[in-house]
């Protein structure tokens, strides 16, 4: 494609028109110019400029580009342009080419996603990777060959989102309601009034196009509107699943609703009361922004950067509230509109131009909350690992409503509740010890224990004067279990909510290491529900790891504290020990590293016996409820997410739950869709010895290697072993599970016909008469084996080890690795620690056999 600005210089007369003349430049390497002008002409569209060659390519793009990935925007090859127009912004006067309005839309940098652009461009198939303020991540322009059937007149191409975490999968057109300059903050409208630009060098005889008009939006009020009754969540133990939901981070802050108008703010709390001077700083910036209402969360934020909430109450109490920050989620109102009916993807992009159009001075408390569309599950991971206390889940179309809507989803990393204080405990008569809580029951509060740490010096400073000052003479509990007087109780009226952080509740209903992080000032008691929440998570990133408890008895492994960590889930056998659930939890801490890269992240089917082996033991492939957080979620697109593993606490959070084993499916991480392995189950019939089954092994090791493939073998934990081969599954090796099932049986077969007196691949017991069952049935899509280093929920202990082929020999016995053996077994060398080195693309390999 040439090059050049003959064609753009061509169609201007530079006497006429503010638009910079330019140069072609030197072609530059490395990140280049991208940025997309909004542009009010004849019919408003977006120029989409990328730098190459020393000049910015042009496309004109009917629509604001969608992250949506289903949304294709018809982009019209239009001439080269200098790279000073990439900051231009204003109005180009009436009878000249182009005659409107410019904005600049986005701008950053763009990078190339093959080396040679030139020829992707003429291929017709450009794919890039955008570091814009608004557009990020992969994106491509692909040529249209033509136009409703017919050859093309135009150079027409099509500018698509791709696939990544910057993708959100049912956004629309919602960008189209960005109207703010990315750079001076402008709408069209105050951009055409040319108040702070240039204005028309002169007039002309052709008539341009129309001004662009202000919307009700820019209106201005005259003072700040009145508070908007808020919208609230439900809880969940997990974010929600399927299309169409977004998840952004919950805040540990007060919900604030600031509202502008006549050069003025109120700053309301979720219940409408007017807290304006207790943050003084954050209402004389909101002074200044646009009018409107917005919804948010006002924060601390501690010196790594996340929310604090013992921060806020401490900073509220000595009332230095400088530094607090306020986190924009939602946009109500603005000027004149009404927006609660829009969809929140629409609120969401008016919420993101609103910001952009404070003064850049204002925004050094103001932050706006940009929503993941990503799985749920993966944001809510990526919240405990940060220590953040969770994500709120929203449905991209719903409209605001105000009261607890299942449109809105609040899961949490921890166990984080409020609950109401019905009393206090001293030493002496006068020392504070601890708080006494409860929840709303029938004519009292339920009492839910006591709360004995947490209580800082700037937070005690707050609650003092709160207990005393709501004292009572009588008990407000009610209910067996219900504390009893004494001089070192002191009872209060239920009206003080306090936000704790625990790790969970024990059998009988009680709070466990439950610890004071303040006093919810915004919430009345009536507000506080009995919604149970999560356990405590696994290890978050930065904490120290610990294999057991303190002086309190409680036992915490890889940061998941273990209810009844001493229930015996293998009894002992032949003369060996039980093992407990905490023997258990150990083991998977200890062996992690070892199993994570053949579990992680992919559908994991779990055998639990919570009263163990001799008690019910059942599959579970979906989340329950109370499932731990961190415990991933994967859309399989079944009826119902799968469950998945992603670290150390996981695996952990498994045994807590009495989960003994660990079946994976054969597939990719994080792709359910793509097999990366092929198993193939040397299951004996009874009373052959396992000589035959060391034999078998050989065999189909032979018949694997021939096709140049590099196979493992393991134990099962039980009769037989497992021979695995690793597959190459990217770009043109990719294989589908059909083709993983296809070359199994394929070899199984010819195994079989070989020495038909052998083997068998026939599944029904009465087929196997002394013969090796070669199992190809567990290469299918749904199909899972048990793990490399996974327990088995049988006597003795069993654990499903990974071999050298030079321990498959005379003499192997299965039985000698179990969980008693675990320590010194650890301690030797992982003969599969090579295992993804050794895969082979299966596809040529398919070929030669005519599969």
């Amino acid at each position: 494609m040439a090059n050049g600005l003959d064609a753009y210089k061509a169609k201007r007369d530079f006497t006429r028109t503010p638009e910079p003349a330019g140069a072609a430049t030197a072609a530059r390497k490395g990140r280049l110019t991208y940025l997309i002008q909004r542009h009010a002409a004849t019919r408003l569209h977006y120029d989409f400029r990328i730098e190459h060659d020393g000049v910015l390519k042009s496309w004109a793009v009917t629509k604001a580009p969608s992250r949506d990935p289903a949304v294709k925007r018809l982009a019209v090859e239009v001439e080269d342009h200098p790279l000073d127009y990439g900051s231009f912004e204003g109005t180009i006067p009436s009878g000249n080419y182009g005659a409107g309005t410019v904005q600049l839309w986005d701008r950053g940098e763009w990078e190339p996603q093959e080396p040679d652009v030139e020829a992707a461009l003429k291929r017709g198939s450009l794919k890039m990777t955008l570091h814009g303020e608004r557009l990020r991540g992969g994106w491509a322009l692909v040529r249209l060959k033509s136009d409703r059937g017919k050859p093309s007149k135009r150079n027409n191409w099509l500018l698509i989102k791709e696939k990544d975490e910057a993708a959100v999968p049912g956004e629309g057109d919602a960008n189209m309601e960005i109207d703010a300059s990315i750079a001076t903050g402008r709408s069209l409208a105050e951009i055409s009034e040319g108040k702070k630009e240039w204005t028309a060098s002169r007039p002309v005889a052709r008539k341009g196009p129309a001004k662009p008009k202000a919307r009700a939006s820019d209106a201005t009020l005259s003072k700040p509107p009145a508070f908007v009754p808020i919208q609230l969540c439900k809880v969940a133990d997990h974010p929600p699943g399927g299309a169409g939901w977004v998840h952004e981070i919950k805040f540990d802050g007060y919900r604030i609703q600031v509202a502008t108008g006549g050069g003025e703010a109120r700053l309301y709390t979720r219940r409408g009361h007017d807290w304006t001077d207790r943050f003084p700083e954050l209402a004389a910036d909101a002074a200044t922004w646009p009018d409107g209402v917005i919804d948010g969360e006002l924060c601390a934020l501690s010196e790594d950067h996340t929310p604090d909430f013992s921060a806020l109450q401490a900073a509220i109490s000595d009332g230095k509230t400088a530094g607090l920050v306020y986190f924009a989620f939602d946009l109500l109102r603005e000027g004149q509109d009404d927006l609660r009916d829009l969809p929140l993807s629409h609120r969401k992009a008016r919420l993101q131009a609103h910001i952009d159009r404070v003064p850049a001075k204002a925004r050094k408390r103001l932050r706006y909350v940009d929503h993941f569309a990503s799985t749920g599950q993966a944001v809510l991971d990526s919240a405990c690992r940060m220590d953040l206390e969770g994500v709120i889940s929203k449905k991209l179309d719903a409209p605001y409503r105000a009261g607890r809507s299942s449109t809105w989803v609040k899961s949490k990393c921890r166990g984080r509740d409020e609950v109401v204080i019905g009393g206090w405990s001293s030493e002496g008569g006068t020392r504070f010890r601890s708080l006494l809580v409860g929840v709303a029951g029938e004519g009292g509060l339920r009492y839910l224990g006591r709360v004995g740490t947490g209580y800082a010096a700037p937070l005690l400073k707050t609650l003092l004067p709160a207990l005393k000052d709501a004292a009572a003479d009588a008990s407000p509990f009610i209910g067996k279990g219900a504390p009893r007087g004494g001089k070192e109780i002191h009872w209060v009226k239920p009206v003080l909510v306090a936000e704790l952080e625990h790790g969970g509740m024990t059998e009988g209903g009680s709070l466990r290491h439950a610890a004071f992080k303040g006093l919810r000032e915004d919430k009345s008691a009536r507000d506080v529900t009995d919604d149970p929440q999560p356990p405590a998570p696994a290890n978050p990133a930065g904490r120290k790891k610990t294999g057991s408890g303190s002086a309190s008895g409680k036992v915490v492994v890889a940061g998941v504290t273990l209810s009844h960590p001493d229930k015996i889930l293998w009894p002992a056998h032949e003369g060996r020990p039980a093992i407990t659930k905490a023997d258990l939890a150990r083991y998977y801490e200890s062996a992690a590293e070892r199993i994570l890269p053949h579990i992680a992240d992919r559908p994991v089917s779990i055998i639990r016996a919570p009263d163990g082996i001799g008690g019910e033991t059942f599959f579970q492939r979906h989340a329950m409820a109370g499932s731990n957080p961190r415990l991933k979620l994967i859309d399989v697109k079944a009826r119902h997410p799968y469950v998945a593993v992603t670290d150390v606490g996981g695996l952990v959070a498994v045994a807590q739950s009495g989960g003994l084993e660990l079946h994976p499916w054969g597939c990719r991480p994080g792709d359910p869709e793509t097999p990366e392995q092929v198993t193939f189950d040397l299951d004996p019939d009874e009373g052959l010895d396992f000589a035959a089954v060391i034999a078998a092994a050989k065999t189909v090791k032979a018949q694997l290697e021939q096709r140049g493939l590099h196979p493992f073998v393991k134990t099962t934990g039980g009769k037989g072993l497992h021979v695995v081969v690793p597959i190459r599954s990217d770009g043109r090796s990719r294989i589908e599970w059909d083709q993983c099932k296809a070359f199994a049986k394929a070899i199984a077969e010819e195994v079989r016909r070989a020495e038909p007196d052998r083997f068998t691949t026939t599944l029904a017991k009465k087929a196997r008469g002394g013969k090796i069952f070669i199992d190809y049935l567990r290469n299918g899509r749904m199909a899972t084996a048990v793990a490399p280093w996974s327990v088995r929920a049988r006597p003795g202990a069993g654990i499903a080890f990974p071999l050298s082929w030079g321990q498959v020999r005379a003499g192997l016995d299965p039985k000698a690795f179990t969980l008693h053996d675990a320590p010194a077994l650890l301690k030797k060398p992982d003969p599969w620690k090579d295992f993804r080195a050794g895969e082979v693309s299966l596809r040529p390999v398919l070929k030669a056999m005519g599969l």
